[in-house]
């Protein structure tokens, strides 16, 4: 074996040290405590490593069929997953007066933790209004990539394949999914062999570099093909327990140790600096509570989980998602409006429950009945007044909320943007910007947006290949002077698969075009 073999392992990033972290093409290669001999990384790890960045280097590939748009690139896939060429169009909104009742689909952070915990569970489970979003068929697709079946329809059926799936015959794609990306990472260290993790042009750019540390920490084996912490990631299992920390900024790094961790084959114990987005492990929590899950916790510092654990099928309802709520409330409390929403429970763990509250603190009219269950009415017309709003339990509503504060009498300032910097895009930013565009007086500096009341006019707004600023410069354009193109408007579906029918249902003056 020469220097030219490690060379080439090194040219897709593999870790090539001695026991003294130097490079020594003499010796095995270590792997957390245990060495790989040349034979397996000639008949495993090379040839996996060198397809996958053969392709990932080849000109005209980029994983799953992702073909490039520019110096990126987007999805060219025929379904609801992706989005062809021939799909890339824009809405054309105008200024609309809604009214009606609608029914909101179903939480897409709910969806995607029952797949993968029907998937690692053994047996049939049964789930119930699921969101049928782009981001959940990623998730079943991982999820049969990891040997699970996965039937979608108006109920998914999941059999599971157990706590230590099958070797991926192919490379898991996550799609534009960033909690699938996360807990597919975490997954594969359940397997007792390699995988290779990647997503599309946003996901192989979102940090992972916390989740690889603390699945180290924990016995895996994961690295980033290009280093850096981004995708495409190699992960190779078993996790055996022991002890991690994680910043707390994104609750994303969290959930999939929450998820995992039960199956490793050790106890484990995970402290977090400062957490945010708690909603989000409180729906994590709920999750295992229901699975009867072992472990203890010291509020969101520290979580203790008994290892050797297993998941159980099981037959749930899934609650509507209150993150696509968002964007009709606002609309109805920005315009001369009356619009009910269906589906929704003010009990749910969902953080972004949260803007029934903040729309009540603003001023607006909202009647919530039977908490929810019987429906949620938002009253247009009266005057809004800015506030102070904490974002970091709602980092995915930043976006939304900074159109409302641009109606609002007097100041709106969002805090707390951290993890809401850490999305598909720097969310906080591409609001701004694109606010700007539209007359808007706002300010952003590393933490906070300022949004003062201001008269929007109609523009061409950039969607950034981004579901919730599409949706969010849409409800702006309700209010604006003339008629709003917003691109990119095929993204709805990452997380909101009928927005546009729902609003134009209700009044909404908006069309798609080429």
């Amino acid at each position: 074996m020469d220097e030219k073999f490690f060379n080439r392992l090194r040219a897709v990033g593999a870790p090539v040290f001695d026991h003294e972290g130097r490079v020594d093409a003499a010796i095995n290669i270590p792997v957390f405590g245990s060495t790989v001999s040349r034979e397996e990384l000639i008949e495993h790890y090379v040839p996996l490593l060198l397809e996958t960045a053969a392709k990932i280097a080849a000109a005209r590939w980029c994983p799953a069929g992702l073909r490039r748009r520019s110096v990126e690139d987007r999805p060219a896939t025929k379904d609801i997953k992706t989005i062809t060429k021939e799909e890339h169009v824009k809405f054309i909104v105008s200024p609309s007066t809604l009214k009606g009742t609608i029914t909101i689909p179903g939480s897409k952070s709910n969806t995607t933790r029952a797949v993968f915990i029907a998937t690692l569970a053994w047996g049939e489970s049964v789930i119930r209004n699921p969101l049928t979003s782009a981001d959940c068929f990623s998730t079943a697709d991982v999820c049969r990539g990891l040997g699970a079946s996965v039937t979608t329809g108006k109920e998914w059926v999941v059999r599971g394949v157990g706590s230590r799936p099958p070797v991926p015959a192919d490379v898991l794609n996550a799609g534009n999914s960033g909690t699938t990306y996360y807990v597919i990472t975490a997954a594969a260290t359940l397997i007792d062999g390699f995988t290779v993790i990647t997503g599309d042009h946003q996901i192989r750019r979102r940090p992972a570099g916390p989740l690889i540390t603390a699945l180290n920490d924990l016995g895996a084996f994961v690295f980033s093909t290009r280093g850096g912490g981004v995708a495409p990631l190699v992960a190779r299992g078993i996790q055996r327990g022991g002890k991690a920390l994680l910043p707390g900024v994104n609750s994303q790094w969290l959930s999939p140790l929450l998820i995992t961790c039960p199956l490793a084959d050790g106890d484990a114990t995970i402290t977090i600096d400062d957490l945010q987005e708690r909603p989000y492990i409180d729906m994590t929590l709920g999750w295992l509570s229901r699975q009867h899950i072992e472990f203890s916790r010291e509020g969101y510092k520290r979580f203790s989980i008994k290892g050797g654990q297993s998941y159980h099928p099981f037959d749930e309802t899934i609650p509507s998602d209150w993150e696509s709520a968002t964007f009709p409330l606002v609309a109805a409390a920005i315009t001369d409006s009356e619009v009910t929403l269906m589906g929704l429970d003010t009990e749910d763990y969902q953080g972004d429950k949260a803007i029934i509250a903040i729309l009540k603190e603003m001023g607006a009219d909202i009647r919530v009945l039977d908490k929810g269950k019987g429906g949620i009415t938002v009253k247009g017309g009266k005057e809004l007044h800015g506030i102070e709003i904490d974002c970091g339990d709602i980092p995915d509503a930043p976006p939304i909320l900074a159109v409302l504060g641009a109606r609002a009498r007097g100041k709106t300032v969002l805090r707390n943007l951290a993890a809401s910097r850490l999305k598909e895009t720097d969310r906080s930013q591409s609001i701004y910007e694109e606010l700007l565009k539209m007359g808007a007086r706002i300010e952003i500096d590393s933490d906070s947006l300022t949004i003062y009341q201001s008269d929007l006019k109609a523009t061409r707004i950039d969607g950034r290949t981004d579901h919730r600023i599409v949706m969010a410069t849409c409800v702006a354009a309700l209010v604006a002077k003339g008629k709003t193109e917003v691109s990119d408007a095929e993204y709805y579906k990452i997380s909101f698969p009928n927005f546009y029918e729902l609003m134009t249902s209700i009044g909404t003056e908006m069309e798609l075009a080429d």
